[in-house]
């Protein structure tokens, strides 16, 4: 064939790495034909078959089903299409694998019974959008009757977690307690409430983000009199107390002096509904799973500032 050089099955099979048998196959099956054949009738393959059996062999070594390696080697669809959408399936296939792995890693850590590494495994295999819808409904349940409010569009995206494609196993692990944690209703009535409060407090003109303006105020004040020790019915606290009814008077839009003991009546009622444990194991979850700094408890701030306030309030 014009000084061609045609090589024998044999030859194929040495500078290829397949078997004669698998070179037969994709022969007979007419993904890589004999170039000619001798007149004894044996098979004989030019260079172009040789670099198509070098293709089809690393495309059946990526996993690349041979009726597609056929359509590649007609020249029907091409290569670069073909890479592409297996690229894309490879991708789902590893996430679906790191997602298991991270899985089994979390229950070995856990000890978890089989029921629950169900549970776990059935969580964690949820679609980013069944994840979303899960989340939604919790929330859509805590902020019910307030998704117009403009101070709370941002405290519901600050609470959605958000697991990602490659999850660390505690991650997981934090996801799937926070799903449960979800499903009290219970939590879900008492943050429900929570909310409530915070909606109802927010003077008609005040157009900042209330859920955070409370908290950031009691951990601002109080902190630095934990830290050094101020007893909460001490005459130290005293200023402290002050300044945080003079704040939360601001925020529901009336002087703090217009009725002291009822402005600390109902912060101390507000303080102490906002010191759910659960509430903290919330955020606490939520930053694993979001890989977000842990959040510090506020939970010894607002016991003080309740204890406080109250203290004052029998003084009154």
């Amino acid at each position: 064939m014009n000084g061609e050089t045609l090589y024998s099955i044999g030859d194929l099979a040495r500078r290829t790495g397949l078997t004669v048998k698998a070179i037969r196959f994709y022969a007979d099956t007419g993904v890589v034909p004999p170039t000619t054949r001798t007149p004894a009738g044996y098979r004989r393959y030019g260079a172009d078959s040789l670099a198509c059996l070098e293709l089809v062999r690393t495309l059946r070594e990526l996993g690349i089903d041979l009726a597609t390696i056929r359509r590649v080697v007609d020249r029907e669809v091409s290569l670069t299409d073909v890479a592409a959408t297996h690229a894309e399936a490879l991708d789902v296939q590893i996430r679906v694998l790191r997602q298991r792995r991270a899985v089994l890693t979390a229950v070995a850590r856990r000890g978890s019974t089989p029921q629950e590494m169900d549970l776990m495994h059935k969580l964690a295999r949820l679609s980013a959008d069944e994840r979303q819808y899960l989340i939604d409904d919790f929330l859509g349940a805590v902020f019910d009757g307030l998704h117009d409010h403009p101070a709370f569009a941002a405290a519901i995206r600050s609470l959605t977690p958000e697991l990602p494609d490659d999850p660390e196993p505690e991650q997981i692990e934090a996801w799937v307690r926070l799903a449960e944690l979800s499903q009290d209703r219970d939590f879900r009535t008492t943050l429900h409430g929570m909310a409530q409060d915070l909606a109802a407090d927010r003077a008609p003109d005040d157009a900042t983000g209330l859920p955070r303006v409370l908290v950031e105020a009691v951990r601002a004040q109080v902190t630095p009199a934990l830290e050094a020790g101020v007893e909460p019915d001490s005459p130290a606290a005293e200023p402290i107390v002050s300044a945080l009814a003079a704040h939360y008077a601001r925020i529901l839009g009336h002087p703090a002096s217009h009725d002291p003991r009822a402005l600390y009546r109902r912060l101390a009622a507000r303080l102490e509904r906002m010191n759910d444990a659960r509430w903290d194991q919330y955020l606490s979850l939520l930053a694993v799973v979001n890989g977000w700094p842990a959040p510090e408890s506020l939970a010894p701030a607002l016991i003080w500032s309740a204890a406080a306030l109250r203290t004052r309030m029998l003084q009154q």
